[in-house]
């Protein structure tokens, strides 16, 4: 049985006393250089991205700096991280199409921003919340894993389908604060791998540690 919203609410609450101050990780100074670090972002930690923009931003200071730079010099800024060369395309192709398509502003929709290379509905989402406090929440790795043990969602739910669950069972109002606090409780404690299940406070909540850690004691 998936967790209902009443439970729910006790188990964000709790994660809301762990993480008060829960926020976005990604350094930037303008909304486009949110836009590029979330591309980068994508199958990379925050901390390898806030490595790499620091130089990125002082060789291109403007999106038409990036727009009309050479692909392979921003692949040597990018090199550190994932899917770098792809990546460095995306950004590119999006600082044009910024200055293009939308007069040099990050657009302010869904459909927009989507329109973007290497903008997906994440990516869409951390920026809409972050930049234009539009209430969303970004799923990504750690939210996902945080709602499949919680039985907040199936499985083997897709990431809309988590995204829906959650923005079904929680209020609006709080769907950006959310967000930040599930990546926390899911990057700092809810781990991937060696979870802190034996010291959790939610874990009387948890599939999870109701099927891989309390009943193999």
């Amino acid at each position: 049985m998936r967790l209902g919203r009443e439970r729910l609410r006790k188990v964000l609450a709790i994660i809301g006393e762990m993480y008060p101050d829960a926020h976005c990780e990604l350094d930037y100074q303008t909304p486009f250089q949110l836009l590029v670090a979330v591309i980068l972002s994508a199958q990379t930690t925050d901390k390898s991205v806030n490595k790499v923009t620091p130089q990125l931003w002082q060789h291109y200071p403007t999106i038409a700096d990036l727009a009309a730079a050479n692909v392979v010099d921003v692949e040597n800024d990018l090199r550190t991280i994932g899917l770098y060369k792809n990546k460095a395309r995306n950004i590119v192709k999006t600082a044009r199409a910024v200055l293009q398509d939308f007069d040099g502003v990050v657009p302010k929709t869904h459909k927009e921003l989507e329109s973007l290379p290497g903008v997906g509905r994440k990516t869409a989402n951390v920026v809409l919340a972050e930049i234009y406090k539009v209430p969303s929440i970004a799923v990504d790795t750690h939210v996902s894993r945080v709602a499949k043990r919680l039985n907040i969602s199936a499985q083997d739910a897709s990431v809309t389908e988590i995204e829906h669950d959650l923005m079904k069972k929680i209020p609006k109002r709080d769907w950006i604060v959310t967000h930040h606090r599930l990546i926390f409780f899911g990057r700092y404690f809810c781990l991937a791998k060696n979870p802190k299940c034996a010291i959790c406070p939610v874990q009387s909540y948890c599939k999870y540690y109701k099927d891989h850690v309390k009943n193999t004691k």
